[in-house]
């Protein structure tokens, strides 16, 4: 079985799977909506791909702020949280997402990517970095449950 990782926008959900041994994560798309609030379609993509990948597991990129409050973005992905949770039945873990889109538009510039293309990709590499910090978290904390059980709090 498989995870997903998702990257939730006001308008795209960046989408990473794990390959089969969950030890890497490889981008596969973005799914765009013309509204933030039409999530139908994006939610039955989502559930397509569940279906394809086999995915037992979502990670969902968590914005807290900086100060490690929780804004306005965060609360959004805690709704979808909710939502992917009722329409899938999968447990959805919530996972620290700062500076992943800073690091994705990084890596993009590094690689040559002209500024005007590199929101083309930007959603799907940040998915990938959230699913991977997550993979690498799993294996460090082989034997803890925390991280499975849903919550978005690591044990310090």
């Amino acid at each position: 079985m498989r995870i997903m990782g998702l990257d939730y926008g006001s308008k795209t959900v960046g989408v990473a799977i794990s390959d089969a041994l969950c030890l890497t994560a490889q981008g596969k798309e973005i799914i765009r909506r013309k509204s933030e609030n039409k999530l139908r379609q994006t939610l039955a993509r989502i559930e397509e791909l569940i279906s394809e990948y086999e995915v037992s597991r979502i990670v969902l990129g968590f914005p807290k702020n900086m100060n490690n409050s929780v804004g306005d973005r965060a609360r959004k992905s805690l709704e979808f949280k909710e939502m992917l949770e009722r329409r899938t039945g999968l447990p959805v873990v919530m996972w620290d997402e700062r500076l992943t889109t800073v690091e994705a538009n990084r890596v993009l510039m590094e690689s040559g990517v002209r500024r005007e293309d590199r929101s083309r990709y930007v959603d799907e590499i940040a998915a990938v970095f959230i699913l991977q910090s997550f993979l690498d978290a799993r294996s460090r904390m082989d034997g803890e449950t925390d991280i499975y059980s849903g919550g978005y709090e690591r044990k310090g």
